[in-house]
């Protein structure tokens, strides 16, 4: 057993997933930065210093209105709405920054040259003839000129 696992995890495809799922996590710790720190603040200001974090609806009589989001959360249950907005921004960024990064990756492949057909189908015998062909060799229909 052990053998079999020293394979598998020295295997390419597990290192690359392993490497892949690593810089996911920091990735996405960079977005959650990038939302948090410097596009929900000037956001918040324009809409009247908002701060989206504490944005929720009381489900308690215990609370209170104008206590942050952790206050209320000692007081009783809340549905935190501000928080499902930064976690969405979060989302849109990574998934547009993944998109970018697969749209490169696939302009750098190169595609694969594809030869001009030299052969085609007869339509009345369905037999493989030359592309250039006027007449099927095979049951003599004459062919349209292409």
């Amino acid at each position: 057993m052990w053998k079999e696992f020293k394979e598998f995890a020295v295997k390419g495809n597990a290192i690359d997933l392993a490497v892949g799922v690593i810089i996911g996590a920091a990735f996405g710790k960079i977005v959650s930065s990038i939302v948090e720190d410097l596009l929900m603040p000037p956001i918040g200001r324009v809409v009247g210093n908002l701060d989206f974090s504490n944005l929720y609806v009381p489900l308690s009589d215990k609370i209170t209105p104008g206590l942050s989001l952790v206050e209320a959360k000692k007081l009783g249950p809340v549905f935190a709405y501000g928080n499902f907005i930064t976690t969405g921004i979060n989302f849109a960024i990574i998934a547009f920054c993944i998109f970018l990064l697969v749209k490169g990756i696939n302009k750098m492949k190169k595609p694969s040259p594809t030869a001009a057909p030299v052969v085609k189908d007869c339509p009345a015998c369905t037999m493989s003839i030359p592309i250039k062909a006027t007449r099927c060799p095979h049951c003599t229909t004459e062919l349209a000129r292409s």
